[in-house]
């Protein structure tokens, strides 16, 4: 039996939660602008040229690289305390190895997922020129629209990017910043906001410069929301999930944004290359995480610009060729993950498998302990991967391994409980 002196369910949750983002406002005020300034910013910022918009937002970020926590530029910090729950649970309970149903299908090693947030004029007419790009590598992608005011797009630029296969969802309602000002504007808006989804056949969601307030997403009828970062530092909201993975937030999947959006690759850190894309990248896939990239047809303008999504393309295509990772849409990762959530392990002939309605894709991991790290492999006697974040469902004495919980997260023959033990 495993006791532990805290609550790993409540620790994780505050964590996804972005419990601990308060403690940031306070002690980083330049990063959180107040409700005038943010109402007079968004005001102007139609007419503010880039170079100008640039210039404010790095006097209020200024002190971004000072921040120690989320971890720059990837956190993994769910992730490594899940792991680490494992590995104490095997040897405590002296097991050799523990089942669990992959993150991915088909065994991929991780998820990446390209969306295209439209914010101009400009980035509309960019749409058939980006879809264009995209295809050329075979990466289907979402694009997001604003739909009050200057950045409705006309419907039959929607209907021709849903016609070529890629995704339509919901960015904010007029991108004012002012989105999660209180709660009463809030629920009116989120009414027209849920609206506007019906209206678009759009399953996803995504808050205006990743404004955010996780405890009031039960108002928005979708079925998942791309609105919190892994790490907030560049974004005018602080804060950040701290995790790489999907998480559930009542009925609606978070799919967090994991790598640095392209305006502030470009523009805040005027970098054209994609090493820091690289890196990430590098980070994420030790974790077998999603791979979240927001970029916009509104900052593809120039030459120097769109060589660079190229170059990222490229990349991105030698990955999925060398390592097979998953390249999907929104709604694909959505109705995988929660696909995943209804299946089981069962013991079958000595060997475990995943039962449950359309598990065709889904498959078998082991996770052990090797040189003091948390090791997988596929099947016996197969290569050993490095550690990562761990998802084994919660088994009786019956051997089934069942639904999870909340987290997502458990072990054969313990659950994570609510009480000060933790596991047990």
């Amino acid at each position: 039996m495993l006791n532990l002196p805290f609550n790993p369910t409540q620790v994780i949750d505050n964590l996804r939660w972005e419990q601990f983002s308060a403690h940031l406002r306070l002690h980083c005020p330049s990063g959180n602008l107040n409700a005038v300034a943010r109402a007079a910013y968004y005001f102007v910022r139609p007419v503010l040229p880039v170079a100008v918009r640039k210039r404010m937002q790095k006097i209020s970020l200024r002190d971004w690289p000072k921040l120690m926590f989320p971890k720059w530029p990837v956190d993994c910090t769910v992730e490594n305390l899940l792991e680490k729950l494992v590995m104490l649970s095997l040897r405590t309970e002296r097991d050799t190895e523990l089942p669990l149903i992959w993150f991915w299908p088909n065994d991929a090693p991780s998820c990446l997922m390209m969306t295209h947030d439209v914010e101009t004029r400009t980035g509309v007419e960019l749409c058939s020129w980006l879809m264009d790009t995209n295809q050329r590598f075979g990466i289907t992608a979402s694009f997001q629209f604003i739909p009050e005011k200057r950045y409705a797009a006309p419907q039959v630029v929607m209907e021709n990017i849903q016609e070529r296969g890629f995704e339509i969802g919901v960015h904010d309602l007029s991108h004012d910043g002012d989105l999660y000002g209180n709660w009463d504007k809030f629920a009116r808006h989120a009414e027209k906001i849920n609206r506007f989804g019906r209206e678009y056949g759009a399953r996803g969601f995504r808050s205006g410069a990743m404004y955010r307030n996780q405890d009031w997403y039960h108002a928005l009828d979708f079925q998942y929301d791309m609105s919190v970062p892994n790490v907030a530092h560049l974004d005018p909201q602080r804060g950040g999930c701290c995790t790489v993975m999907p998480y559930f937030i009542g009925k609606i999947l978070e799919l967090p944004v994991t790598v640095i959006q392209d305006y502030q690759l470009f523009h805040f850190m005027d970098d054209y290359s994609i090493d820091l894309w690289k890196r990430q990248i590098e980070l994420i896939m030790e974790k077998y995480g999603l791979i979240h990239f927001i970029t916009h047809p509104d900052y593809m303008i120039s030459e120097r610009a769109r060589s660079t999504y190229v170059q990222l393309l490229q990349h991105i295509s030698r990955l999925r060729d060398e390592h097979k990772i998953w390249i999907a849409r929104p709604r694909d990762v959505n109705d995988w993950w929660r696909q995943r959530a209804q299946w089981w392990l069962t013991m079958r002939d000595g060997r475990w498998t995943v039962d449950g309605r359309d598990s065709q894709r889904a498959r078998v991991r082991y996770a052990s302990i090797q040189n003091g790290r948390l090791v997988y492999r596929a099947e016996r006697h197969t290569e050993l991967c490095n550690s990562g974040h761990v998802d084994v469902r919660d088994a009786g004495k019956s051997g089934r391994i069942g639904v999870p919980g909340k987290l997502g997260f458990g072990l054969p023959g313990w659950s994570i409980g609510t009480g000060p033990s933790g596991l047990g």
